[in-house]
């Protein structure tokens, strides 16, 4: 079965053609920038074949996706011959509220479902819905299924999602913790145990998904218990550009200070904070890193403090679960930044945690076992792939109704 995998963000769509029935093999990936204004670019690579770019007008998703499909059975730059070998497409959707538990069949309640998550994930759902609606025009009949970044963590028990605000406020409004990145935490927890011969449904696992955005899961006998992300993206571990989590108290102050407007603290928390705001160097680790080496002062405070949020929570989560058995590291950083993975594990000693520096040197964008033999937590670095987890929910489901 072959899955047209689809990401669309307000300006953007990533996409990968997945072949499930052999060996899940990647056929083309590429991405569309530039949606809505002028000069959009397509980038498409296909597997075995020289990358194809088109630089066009590209006004809305509709015509993005039309540009994918055209590129796909294109004869000297396609993987298919026909459109009709696309068997089924799934979305990534960024926000399920509290509706959407798994990945779900697209029809008239899901769509709609989804557009009332709209106002907990404006800048995400709608460009998302945008990408369902596209493809029942360019591909009519050809089944849908969302899968949300959400609905993992929708195992959370009361007591870790709700905040102490008044009780009114989750009823009326629905403000609670939701998560993100659960796609990724639940592919990497699960790779990692069939790799090490782990049961899945019966350990105590962290996950660190660190990139540009991150987050941390506690993953306990299969269910995602807590994680660091919040109502929002921008609670939780220090980030590229967002501030994590911080005493409300102090935008308060800084909004009657600077008279600033909701606007205004949106981008302070979102888009000039995290290791950017603290560093003024960069949002990019390597930088970073490079920074402090030539003695950057601040740059080794913004390493300094990412390093303790990411100790911070692992401890917190190995508390919360009474034990763990197993933390991995993924995401752009947490895959390749060994530095970083050896600053935290190294700090873990009194959990258990033996950490292997020889096993971490100079490891990038690999599965890793990262402890010695004898450490009774381990410590993984593995690859995350949301879009194969996508690919793969996509399938299962639009098997089930076709029996």
């Amino acid at each position: 079965m072959i899955i047209l995998v689809l990401n669309c963000g307000s300006s953007s769509i990533k996409y990968q053609v997945i072949d499930m029935c052999e060996k899940e093999k990647l056929l083309a990936k590429g991405l569309v920038e530039r949606v809505g204004l002028t000069d959009g670019i397509l980038t498409h690579k296909p597997e075995g074949k020289e990358r194809y770019e088109v630089i066009k007008d590209i006004p809305d998703h509709t015509v993005g996706i039309n540009l994918i499909l055209k590129a796909l059975v294109d004869k000297s730059h396609g993987v298919i011959t026909s459109l009709d070998e696309i068997k089924a497409v799934g979305h990534r959707v960024a926000h399920g509220g509290e509706f959407f538990t798994e990945s779900s069949l697209v029809d008239e309640r899901v769509k709609m479902e989804i557009e009332k998550c709209i106002e907990l994930a404006p800048l995400h759902n709608p460009a998302n819905l945008k990408g369902i609606i596209s493809m029942e025009n360019l591909l009519p009949g050809v089944p849908q299924v969302a899968v949300f970044d959400t609905s993992f963590h929708q195992t959370m028990p009361k007591h870790a999602y709700l905040y102490a605000i008044p009780y009114e406020y989750y009823e009326n409004l629905k403000i609670r913790k939701y998560g993100f990145h659960g796609t990724s935490h639940k592919y990497v927890a699960k790779k990692a145990c069939k790799m090490l011969g782990m049961d899945f449904e019966t350990s105590k696992i962290i996950t660190c998904h660190l990139g540009n955005g991150a987050s941390i899961a506690a993953i306990k006998n299969g269910k995602s218990v807590d994680t660091s992300m919040g109502f929002t993206p921008v609670d939780g571990l220090i980030m590229g550009t967002r501030c994590g989590s911080i005493d409300p108290g102090v935008l308060l102050y800084i909004a009657e200070r600077e008279n600033l407007n909701f606007k205004g603290i949106s981008d302070l928390i979102n888009k000039k904070s995290g290791v950017t705001g603290i560093s003024g160097v960069s949002s990019d680790m390597r930088d970073l890193e490079n920074a402090a080496a030539d003695g950057h002062e601040r740059a080794k405070l913004a390493l300094e403090m990412y390093f303790y949020r990411v100790q911070q929570f692992i401890g917190s989560y190995a508390a919360a679960m009474e034990g763990v058995d197993l933390i991995i590291f993924t995401g752009g950083i947490g895959e390749n930044d060994s530095v970083l993975r050896e600053k935290v594990s190294s700090s873990l000693a009194f959990m258990g945690v033996d950490f292997d520096p020889a096993a971490n040197r100079g490891v990038r964008g690999k599965d890793q076992l990262l402890t010695k033999p004898e450490s009774k937590v381990k410590v993984m670095a593995v690859t995350t792939n949301e879009e194969l987890v996508i690919a793969s929910d996509t399938a299962q489901i639009v098997a089930r109704i076709k029996k």
